[in-house]
């Protein structure tokens, strides 16, 4: 059986020289009051007849609940994480107002046990990020990205 696989955006842009990413903090109860660690790049997994690209793309419009902007992808390549799902991550130079996000939703039973399905946003919230602050919030499975998007952008 083949490991997971997702597929994810990370946009940037350049503010007063200043490298940014946009991160969404994850939603439902687990994440609702953790911070550190608590956001993540817009991605998702997807199946074998879909491209990595094309599920990267489709992650973002779900997730954000707006197209992917206009712009060239720059390959930041692959991470395989320890539970060993494969994340595979394009940056995208581009601006965006967090506040014009509408972000997709899931639903869970909670509480657990309670037989109540609940709906809950996928992210609860987005916001832009220097570099030294995107380390202290994302995910550390996602930090090979920063590295790289700095790397391959300058920054």
């Amino acid at each position: 059986m083949s490991p997971k696989q997702s597929a994810g955006i990370l946009l940037y842009r350049k503010t007063d020289g200043e490298l940014e990413v946009l991160l969404g903090h994850m939603g439902g109860p687990f994440w609702a009051r953790k911070d550190a660690g608590g956001w993540s790049l817009p991605k998702g997994e997807y199946e074998p007849d879909e491209t990595p690209e094309a599920a990267a793309r489709r992650e973002f419009a779900e997730e954000l609940g707006i197209p992917v902007p206009e712009g060239e992808l720059v390959d930041l390549g692959a991470v395989k994480q320890s539970g060993g799902k494969v994340v595979t991550v394009w940056a995208l130079e581009g601006d965006l107002d967090p506040a014009q996000v509408v972000p997709g939703t899931f639903e869970m039973e909670w509480p657990k046990g309670s037989g109540k399905l609940c709906e809950f946003p996928e992210m609860d919230r987005f916001g832009w990020f220097r570099l030294p602050e995107a380390r202290e919030k994302l995910l550390k499975s996602q930090h090979p990205f920063l590295e790289r998007l700095a790397e391959a952008v300058g920054g």
